[in-house]
């Protein structure tokens, strides 16, 4: 069996959902119940490490944390609660009872100042959720685990809004839509990211591994997705990522080297215009 954890995410029920194609999966979420896969109710901060005892998975995959930037930086102790303590519990135990560990990171555990990170780069967060972030990473990998490092995740399914997913909503109303031009990211289509862990679970590795897009501001991205889709471009509003009012800093190029993720699940992950095909696929059969 693999457990997966926060798969009321959009990355983590994707992950669940293409897993669950091959596998027992049990999909565990807290707050958005999930209809179409094997699922568990657990709110992770009580007792996690039952997972592990109850269920006795072969493989867990922890998409579980609290995401947002600005909430972490203002409701520290919650933060570190759910993306460190709990995490540490179930890493623990699933060491000791020998089940294999994959964490789901992500793109903001550097300064941002060069882009286009190795995951041999040394992080080096600038604020309390990258840093939580990296802890765990840390617990990870002291536990004999994986550690997949994902970033700017778009795509469909559950899971709060994404920045794909706003612009193609957008621009089908023909409203005007901001992005910014001068922060570099990594945009990675959910459903692709399911598709490398499908690949790489029945791989054994113990390291960092990024499964991510290619380098794109986030100007750049909302153009190709017009490009993609036939909308007009004109409605894509270029803006500096300083005219945002954001409670916590934010890296100005994130982007991550994918090459051995690439090699590892042979997969093209730099091909935006495939991923976008598949979006706008996935977007419509709504």
């Amino acid at each position: 069996m693999i457990i997966v954890t926060g798969a009321s995410s959009s990355p983590g029920y994707k992950i669940a959902l293409k897993l669950s194609y091959k596998y027992d999966v049990l999909a565990v979420y807290n707050d958005h119940k999930i209809d179409v896969i094997n699922s568990l109710k657990l709110d992770i901060t009580k007792e996690p490490e039952k997972l592990i005892l109850d269920y006795e998975p072969d493989l867990i995959v922890h998409a579980a944390a609290i995401g947002n930037v600005d909430f972490c930086e203002e409701n520290k102790e919650v933060c570190y609660d759910v993306n460190v303590v709990s995490l540490r519990k179930l890493f623990s135990k699933a060491y000791r009872k020998g089940t294999k560990i994959i964490y789901i990171s992500t793109d903001y555990v550097s300064d941002g100042k060069k882009g286009l990170y190795k995951e041999s780069d040394i992080p080096q967060p600038i604020n309390y959720y990258w840093l939580t972030k990296f802890i765990g990473e840390e617990i990870a990998l002291s536990n004999v685990g994986a550690v997949i490092r994902i970033a700017a995740v778009y795509g469909t399914g559950y899971g709060r809004t994404n920045f794909g997913k706003f612009v193609v909503e957008k621009l089908s109303k023909r409203e005007k839509n901001n992005a910014v031009y001068d922060q570099y990211i990594s945009p990675t289509l959910s459903s692709q990211i399911g598709d490398a862990l499908l690949k790489l679970v029945e791989k054994d590795f113990t390291w960092i591994v990024h499964i991510s897009g290619s380098r794109k501001s986030r100007y750049d991205f909302s153009l190709e997705i017009c490009k993609t889709s036939g909308f007009d471009a004109s409605n894509i509003n270029p803006v500096t990522i300083d005219s945002f009012n954001f409670k916590s800093p934010r890296p100005k190029n994130s982007s991550l080297d994918n090459s051995l993720g690439n090699e590892l699940t042979g997969m093209d992950l730099n091909n935006i215009n495939n991923s976008l095909e598949i979006f706008k696929g996935e977007f419509y059969a709504i």
